[in-house]
C-alpha cells in the first residue's frame, strides 16, 4: 500500500493596493507552490484557488475556506512578505493551534518522504 502524500499549505499576502500588486502576490505564492510540488508534496495554494475572484463571495468566506483546508495539512510554508498580511497571521495562528509545523523559508522545507504517513491521519 502506498502512503498518502503529505500536504503543504502556502500562506502569504494576497491583497494589494492595485491589481498588479495582487498579481505579484499570486506569482510569489505560485513559485513557492511549484517548489513544494517538486519536493513531493501535494500543495494547497489559496492564492491560486481563488485568484482574481473578488466579489464572488465575501473575503471572509475565502479566508474561512483557506483555514478549513489548512487544518488538513502537514505543514505550512510562508511566502516572502507574510509579516504584513493579516490573513497570514490568522493562518499561522490556526497552524500553531493545530500543531502544524510552519516554515518561514522554502529552503528549510525537507523533501516529502513517500514512506512516512501523514501527521494528520
Amino acid at each position: 500500500m502506498t502512503a498518502p502524500m503529505k500536504i503543504a499549505y502556502v500562506a502569504g499576502p494576497y491583497r494589494g493596493r492595485t491589481h498588479n500588486d495582487v498579481a505579484q502576490n499570486i506569482a510569489a505564492a505560485r513559485e513557492v507552490a511549484a517548489r513544494l510540488w517538486s519536493l513531493g508534496y501535494a500543495v494547497i495554494c489559496p492564492h491560486l484557488n481563488s485568484a482574481f475572484m473578488s466579489g464572488a463571495a465575501p473575503e471572509e468566506v475565502f479566508m474561512e475556506g483557506g483555514l478549513a483546508m489548512l487544518r488538513c495539512c502537514d505543514l505550512v510554508v510562508l511566502v516572502e512578505g507574510w509579516q504584513a498580511s493579516q490573513g497570514t497571521a490568522r493562518e499561522i495562528e490556526m497552524a500553531r493551534a493545530n500543531s502544524i509545523p510552519i516554515f518561514s523559508d522554502i529552503e528549510f522545507v525537507p523533501p516529502a518522504n513517500a514512506n512516512e504517513r501523514c501527521a494528520n491521519e
